[in-house]
């Protein structure tokens, strides 16, 4: 995926929350804006918010490469099937 690709959804108002889909079957969920830097080949993504605080736990690094699909995901912050997990 494109780095360009990604900002523009990333920056779409109103923001709507997206699933990255990865060649290694990990997910990340991206619920709000800040917890994604996109860089020209990677993204830095924030794992974990404090719902109070918005203070991520970790940060891990994926290659935009990586990237085969991207969706639409519901508002609501609850149990993840996504942020580094594979799907089942």
């Amino acid at each position: 995926m494109r780095a360009e690709e990604l900002a523009r959804l990333i920056r779409r108002r109103p923001f709507r929350p997206i699933r990255l889909h990865l060649t290694t079957g990990e997910t990340y969920d991206i619920r709000h804006p800040e917890f994604i830097i996109i860089e020209r080949q990677s993204a830095e993504v924030g794992l974990n918010p404090d719902p109070q605080t918005g203070v991520v736990d970790r940060v891990e690094y994926i290659s935009l490469l990586h990237v085969v699909r991207i969706e639409n995901i519901e508002s609501p912050i609850g149990p993840a099937g996504g942020n580094g997990e594979g799907q089942s």
